[in-house]
């Protein structure tokens, strides 16, 4: 039986070292996850990893390392750190406004190795971005951002061909293709997941044919998070954008049965009070594990499946745990996080666990706004 399969496959041997709390990542884990990804679907080409979850240089070149070449991230840090890593093609899957337009160009000019595109949904970007371009004597590789369901950005597909005709026809624009996020499909059930996915598929489909009616090249679709990967791995030439699959997380492991990544990043805590009978405290508070859920839905113990949230502040963590729990101050608690993305973002640096070791530590490099642009 590998140490992957085991009961005990989170316990860290010299965890006393560790101070808490912390993030940790198991990397035979993490390499399984990516084989894992790997092998679900045809072509390694149609892979475009988002980087918000792990927000690592080292992560980024183990990926790069297994013929991973194209990937997806949401700020100018992200996709910094994927120049750094000298990534052949990143797509900054959001709308650079106001000051990022110019740090977009700018990482274009700094990392020539990398071959930048980001998103526009509407006229006025469109033009900002093409003469920010033309003033810097460059072409901008674009997407057109398209509002399948979660209303917050992109443009309805119906209404979409005017806006990418305009964009093909104007200097300092290279039209790429169309990018449709689809996070508010989410659902435990996968029929449903895919029937909900068929009614984008379709409206991509109708305007692709119209793009190529109108004479323009066949649009690259990158379309998708995790909850519909495996709904558009199985579809032809869509390009696919799954992140948590690097670390996954307890939400994602309850919610998507079908996908059976496992689980590969912790955080660490310890008791740092017996505050009554039945209830302990340990130092993971808001600011160590990510807090948007319900108090009930924010992490999950390893090592105490029964314990109960009670209350949570800055740095602290109240757990119901019955009376006889038999735990003592000092005590390690493994707490796997409900939303691991966000989690990762709150801390400097993950400690990293080879064959239940802390082994070197990686920085979370794009959690800052800010790297060198």
């Amino acid at each position: 039986m590998s140490n992957m399969d085991t009961a005990d496959w989170y316990l860290i041997d010299n965890v006393a070292q560790l101070d808490s709390p912390a993030l940790v990542f198991y990397q035979e884990r993490m390499t399984a996850n990516t084989e894992k990804l790997k092998q679900s679907i045809d072509d390694i080409n149609r892979l475009r990893p988002h980087v918000k979850t792990h927000k690592t240089i080292e992560i980024t070149l183990q990926l790069l390392k297994v013929g991973i070449t194209k990937f997806k991230c949401a700020t100018i840090a992200e996709a910094e750190m994927l120049g750094i890593c000298k990534a052949p093609d990143v797509l900054l899957a959001y709308q650079p406004v106001g000051p990022k337009i110019d740090r977009f160009i700018q990482l274009m000019e700094t990392y020539p190795k990398t071959s930048f595109s980001c998103l526009i949904d509407n006229g006025f970007s469109l033009r900002a971005i093409a003469l920010a371009a033309l003033i810097a004597g460059i072409k901008v590789r674009l997407f057109l951002d398209l509002n399948v369901g979660m209303n917050r950005t992109g443009i309805l597909p119906e209404k979409a061909i005017d806006l990418y005709t305009a964009a093909e026809s104007e200097q300092g624009i290279e039209m790429i293709g169309l990018h449709a996020y689809d996070g508010h499909i989410h659902e435990a059930d996968f029929l449903l997941r895919e029937k909900r996915a068929a009614v984008i598929l379709d409206a991509i489909s109708k305007l692709t044919k119209q793009i190529v009616w109108k004479g323009m090249s066949e649009p690259v679709i990158v379309a998708g998070g995790t909850p519909t990967f495996p709904i558009y791995a199985g579809r032809n030439a869509i390009e696919c954008s799954p992140g948590t699959f690097i670390l996954w997380d307890k939400g994602y492991q309850d919610a998507f049965a079908e996908q059976d990544f496992l689980t590969a990043a912790l955080v660490i805590t310890r008791i740092i009070s017996l505050t009554d009978e039945t209830k302990i405290t340990v130092d993971l508070g808001h600011k160590s594990v990510a807090a948007e859920n319900v108090l009930k839905r924010r992490v999950h113990f390893l090592n105490a499946p029964a314990a109960q949230a009670v209350s949570q502040s800055e740095e602290h963590l109240v757990l119901e745990l019955g009376l006889d729990h038999g735990f003592q101050i000092g005590d390690i608690l493994y707490g796997l996080p409900i939303h691991i993305c966000p989690t990762v973002a709150l801390y400097g640096v993950a400690n990293i666990v080879t064959h239940h070791k802390l082994t070197e530590e990686w920085k979370i490099i794009s959690r800052e706004r800010k790297i060198n642009i």
